[in-house]
């Protein structure tokens, strides 16, 4: 492989497990990127800029990210808290009336983050305009009964997520998550990561698509496989409708979908984005950046919910806005807060070992929560410390 960028002294590791998965484990086009006490120390490249195609990933090559644009998106309410401006312990009806319909009017702010919300799927799912509108998402589930007392149990908000958020910081702020990352977070940390990619950005972005492993990879499989068939092929489970709460699913490459505002899903950015974001979550960067203060990385942290997560059919454990260390997605240490995305990519900070971590790739797996490539690195970080 022609393998560009760098690797400090000592995370030689991460390099060698980066060179295996194109080797061994399917990838076709990936970046990976790790801070350590604020200081890059990995930046690596390589493969194509399209999972299909043939032109080299390039430095500045930027990716879909699918839910790992979850705790890219979660630190926008947070840094709303830690400025006053939020209030974790409110109801959400506080903010958005219109949420209290349905069962949902003691749910809180932080049981919107930690997926404790009770409304992981819709009766209906939206279409990718619809999704995309700004509008039906947020009005869908205003109206939606739960299917949970919020805050008495937890399942993951796989689509959700979006228009509970979205909505959420538009009520609390009149603007949306999209501007307030991008002007609050984004540009000033000199991060290329957008929720809603602007047409001019829109060049450097490759093409997903879905791969099947290399014959006897396999996958890291973290839990029992006739629980997740069956919750996956039954039309009527709830993991089922809650992936399909866009419906059918969308193109994710079409430029509409990719310049919607859905922080559930449609996150775009480089691993070297999200390395230096999540470093900057629980410290100074380089040039003395930073987004939480220490209270706030405590909070973010936090477990808010945990054991058997009524979406994914397996235990879980979120803070707000963040999944957290544990099988289901293992990140670097029981520190580590951040989140993966389905099919690959990941994301995390652990404060404890001032580690900030990104990796993105456009080959699309069948992982949903721990694919082998992005615990291969992780392993790699580990061995490296």
């Amino acid at each position: 492989m022609d393998i560009k960028g760098v690797v400090a002294e000592g995370f030689e590791p991460v390099r060698d497990a980066f060179v295996r998965n194109f080797q061994v484990l399917g990838d076709r086009g990936a970046a990976v990127a790790v801070y350590r006490d604020g200081h890059k120390v990995v930046d690596l490249w390589a493969g194509t800029k399209d999972a299909d195609g043939t032109e080299p990933w390039a430095q500045d090559t930027a990716q879909l990210v699918r839910s790992a644009t979850k705790g890219v998106a979660a630190a926008v309410p947070l840094l709303l808290q830690q400025r006053g401006l939020l209030d974790l312990d409110a109801p959400v009806g506080s903010y958005w009336p219109e949420f209290k319909a349905g069962g949902k009017e003691r749910t809180r702010v932080r049981d919107l983050l930690a997926h404790r919300a009770g409304v992981p799927a819709l009766d209906r799912g939206l279409t990718a305009a619809e999704a995309a509108d700004g509008v039906s998402g947020p009005r869908a589930i205003a109206a939606q009964q739960a299917f949970w007392e919020p805050g008495s149990a937890h399942g993951y908000h796989a689509q959700t997520f979006s228009w509970l958020l979205s909505e959420l910081v538009l009520r609390a702020t009149g603007r949306t998550l999209g501007s307030v990352l991008a002007e609050e977070i984004a540009e000033p940390l000199g991060i290329d990561f957008w929720i809603g990619l602007p047409e001019s950005e829109a060049h450097r972005v490759g093409r997903v698509a879905p791969v099947d492993p290399p014959q006897g990879a396999g996958l890291l499989r973290t839990r029992p496989r006739r629980g997740v068939s069956e919750a996956y092929a039954d039309p009527d489970s709830l993991t089922r409708r809650a992936f399909a709460a866009i419906d059918p699913l969308p193109d994710e490459n079409d430029p509409a979908y990719r310049a919607a505002e859905l922080p559930a899903s449609a996150g775009i950015g480089t691993a070297r984005a999200l390395a230096r974001f999540y470093a900057a979550t629980i410290g100074l960067v380089e040039d003395g950046a930073r987004i939480f203060t220490p209270e706030t990385t405590a909070l973010a942290a936090r477990e808010l919910s945990s054991g058997p997560d009524r979406v994914l059919v397996v235990n879980t454990r979120f803070g707000p806005g963040y999944m957290l260390h544990g099988p289901a997605s293992p990140l670097l240490s029981p520190a580590s807060f951040g989140h993966p995305g389905r099919g690959g990519s990941l994301a995390f900070a652990d404060p404890e070992a001032g580690i900030g971590f990104g990796y993105v790739t456009n080959a699309l797996a069948k992982s949903v929560t721990a694919d082998p490539r992005a615990q291969a690195l992780v392993r790699a970080v580990r061995a490296a410390l």
